[in-house]
Parts: structure tokens; sequence; C-alpha cells
């Protein structure tokens, strides 16, 4: 497969205290692999610095900056965009628009990973409170509302891994499009692009996301996809692309999309 039709957006750097290696390394690693464009979007800062233990402080930004730019200055051989990562809260469109205005972006990518204060629903400590059919049913309702929201905001470029609550292999009963259907609707208004994310074949629930239904509603819906890795390490960047452009070519795409200034174009690719 020619892996210079895509460009991977989803890449984090050791500031979120879970990843390693320096931009330089992803975009190095991204060479190799043969990729014509990366991006970071490492976790955004929180207002208070003590919010949780897993992205970087306000304080650390401009560090972030200078690392991505050394990975500019390092391999220009590729293209390397500026992102971020921003977890969506109903109530904090005002820090969210702050933050999109710390530097001259080239996309923002926005995820739901909280559905209540200090439960992050992918983190392993809550494992514990999927213990039931009736838990996982109300998770997964508490997780598309919000999520729902964030395509509806129209704050952002991209939205990250839509079935996360799926990660440790826990789906509730029936037919989920009644979860996925208002996602598809909200983005659509907002013409906001959704990523096909590449890490959850590499988790417990041992597929990507999202899921197989969710890109058939996308695609009957003409939203654009973009493939990401999610990569917290260098030899991650472009991992499982192969995989994913073969499923999003089975469903039908034939498009991925580049950011530039937060101006969206569409590249063709085929496999």
């Amino acid at each position: 497969m020619d892996f210079s039709q895509f460009a991977d957006y989803h890449l984090h750097t050791p500031l979120c205290r879970h990843a390693n290696g320096e931009p330089i390394d992803y975009a190095k690693s991204a060479l190799d692999t043969g990729l014509s464009e990366i991006g970071f979007s490492d976790h955004s800062p929180a207002k208070e610095d003590d919010f949780d233990d897993w992205r970087m402080l306000l304080s650390e930004f401009p560090e972030y900056l200078h690392s991505v730019q050394a990975a500019k200055n390092g391999t220009p051989e590729i293209s390397v965009k500026l992102g971020l990562e921003i977890d969506y809260f109903e109530n904090d469109h005002a820090w969210i628009e702050q933050l999109s205005s710390l530097a001259d972006f080239d996309y923002l990518i926005g995820s739901v990973h909280y559905i209540a204060p200090g439960f992050a629903l992918d983190h392993p400590k809550w494992i514990g409170s999927w213990s039931g059919i009736a838990e996982v049913e109300e998770i997964w309702t508490s997780y598309w509302k919000i999520y729902t929201n964030c395509a509806r905001s129209g704050l952002f470029d991209l939205l990250a891994h839509p079935d996360l609550p799926k990660k440790f292999g826990h789906k509730p009963a029936g037919d989920l499009r009644r979860f996925y259907e208002p996602v598809i609707e909200a983005a659509l208004e907002t013409n906001t692009a959704i990523e096909i994310n590449t890490v959850g074949w590499r988790k417990e629930c041992a597929e990507q996301y999202p899921e197989r239904d969710f890109l058939e509603l996308m695609i009957s819906a003409g939203l654009p996809i973009s493939i990401s890795s999610d990569a917290h390490a260098p030899e991650e960047v472009g991992m499982n692309f192969e995989e994913a452009a073969s499923l999003a070519s089975d469903i039908g795409f034939t498009h991925t999309v580049r950011f530039e200034k937060r101006a969206r174009t569409e590249m063709p690719f085929s496999i």
C-alpha cells in the first residue's frame, strides 16, 4: 500500500505522561513508514493542573510547540502539522475556545473521556464500574449524549475514537445505531470529520474505533474520514493503516482529509 496517500494526525508526545519518544522520533518513523504528512495532537492542558495525570500542563505548552517545531525542522522531507486533542466538556466551551487561541493550529481534535467528574471511562482503574448490563447501558448512554454534543459544538475539525466505551470489550445489547445516529446527524450539521482510529486493534476490544456500522452510517451521510494511529510511541506511527484503509475502501470511502490552518481538503486514496 502507498502510505504517502495518508496523514497520521493523532500522535502524542511525552508531555502527556503516558507516551514515549520525542516528536522528531515520530517524524523519522513516519518517514520510514512512507507517510507524507503527520500531525501532533497531544492531550490539551486542563484549567487546573491537578485535574488528572495524563496531559500536559498549561505551563508546558511552550515546550510542546518547541518540540513539534523541532520535528518540522529536523525532518523537512515530511509535512508536520500542529494539532491538539481537547477533551470536550459540555459546560466548558470557553476553555476550549481559549485553548484554540494558544497557537496557530492546523487542526483540533475533539474527544470525550469523562462522563462524570473524575470518571475517565477508558482508564483501567474504572474497569470495576462495568459490572453488569445496567451499568454498560448507562455508561454508553451518558457517553454518547456528551459525544453528540461534542460533534454539534462545531469547535473541532476532527472527532476522535467515537465508540471509545467499547475499549474493554463492553457493549450494550441490541442495535447500537441508536447511539450512533445522533452523532452522525450532529457531525453532518457542523461538517466535522471523524477518524478511523487504529489503536482499538491494540486494545481489549480488538477492533478499530469506530465499528463498521458507524462507518457505514458515515458513508451514507457523506461524512469524511481521517485514518489515525493514536500513536504513543514512534513505532506505532501508521500502525494498522493497511487494515483501516482496506476496511474504509470496502465500505465505500475513496478520500481522506488533510488540514492546514484549520482548513480542510479531501485527498483520494486507493489500495
